[in-house]
């Protein structure tokens, strides 16, 4: 099958390097002809816990002529529906679209191509986007830390279902799931409290995690998520062989102190991770705090579930993204 990454962001380069460094033919679509220049001159290069650079070939995507059965899409959900219906034009007949983002976005792309067509992909491990076609691996490279949920909106399974597991396979381990949405939603929990925080405090995931004053808030965050999740009827599965809500969901004050002393060791393979929202908000650009933080907020006001850290974390995030704050350790005092 025929097949292209849309998007050459942090994720995007690491994901094209390892697969071209495996031997795997495809295209990396990208909007910024700079990032496409860079890629087709230099090719894909990681660095950080692994160093390597591999050849790749790019194209803009104002100048896509081919048709792909599957286009893995690693965008930021700004913009999000343009992009879909752009992306859906450089399909194939029966082509599918996976949609590798945060948050839950695999409703925006069923509404373009339908719900048969759609597939998702949690992606357990982090990046940071150092240069044009450069990106620094931040977690731990082994198999077991560059995990993929993968899943399937219909719960169909199906030729292409099959083609993007093998792919996803190349660079670390596949989990398939059945209650994707709960998958999806572990994801959805881990980014809303260390990559919130490590967009507000301009922090690593480790930083947050370390201090106790941001670790409170990470649990609280956390907390919020769990309830919103129960509230709404689902079921957050496991992630990268931790059950989340075991460990950190608590009903008394024992449960609730043994949850704050793991934090920290639950989130070490990735403790240098630093958020792409933080990476949007030092560059001046929006981030994708409403389609991350701000769907706990949503979830939470449909189905009755306070959701105040939540809530502060996207409110602090608006005023960086206006200039009225500055990303920095400082803004702990503001919870």
């Amino acid at each position: 099958m025929k097949y292209a990454i849309y998007g050459a962001g942090s994720l995007g380069i690491v994901l094209s390097a390892y697969l071209s460094k495996s031997g795997e033919r495809f295209d990396i679509i990208d909007r910024n002809i700079k990032s496409v220049q860079a890629l087709n001159e230099n090719g894909a290069k990681v660095v950080g816990t692994v160093e390597f650079t591999s050849p790749v070939h790019a194209i803009l995507d104002v100048e896509v002529k081919n048709k792909y059965d599957i286009i893995i899409l690693m965008t930021k959900q700004i913009g999000n529906k343009e992009i879909i219906k752009k992306a859906s034009t450089f399909l194939s007949e029966n082509g599918v679209i996976c949609t590798c983002q945060n948050g839950l976005p695999e409703s925006d792309v069923a509404e373009v191509i339908g719900a048969d067509r759609t597939f998702g992909c949690a992606i357990g491990w982090g990046a940071t986007r150092l240069d044009y076609g450069v990106s620094e691996l931040t977690s731990a490279p082994e198999r077991e830390s560059m995990t993929f949920s993968f899943g399937s909106l219909s719960g169909e399974q199906n030729e292409y279902f099959n083609e993007l597991a093998r792919i996803f396979s190349i660079m670390g381990n596949v989990q398939v799931e059945n209650n994707f949405i709960g998958a999806r939603f572990a994801k959805l929990l881990i980014n809303s409290a260390f990559s919130g925080m490590s967009a507000v405090l301009g922090a690593t995931f480790g930083q947050v995690a370390q201090d106790k004053r941001s670790r409170k808030v990470v649990q609280l965050i956390i907390k919020e998520c769990i309830d919103v999740a129960k509230s709404a009827n689902i079921k957050i599965e496991p992630m990268q062989g931790k059950d989340i809500v075991k460990l950190l969901d608590y009903k008394n004050p024992l449960k609730k102190w043994f949850a704050f002393q793991i934090i920290p060791i639950a989130i070490k393979k990735h403790k240098l991770l630093k958020a792409s929202m933080l990476q949007d908000l030092e560059k001046g650009v929006p981030c994708e705090i409403d389609y991350i933080n701000g769907i706990i907020c949503k979830l939470g006001k449909k189905y009755n579930v306070p959701t105040p850290y939540n809530d502060r974390v996207v409110e602090i995030v608006h005023k960086i993204e206006n200039k009225e704050l500055k990303p920095e350790f400082q803004n702990i005092e503001l919870f």
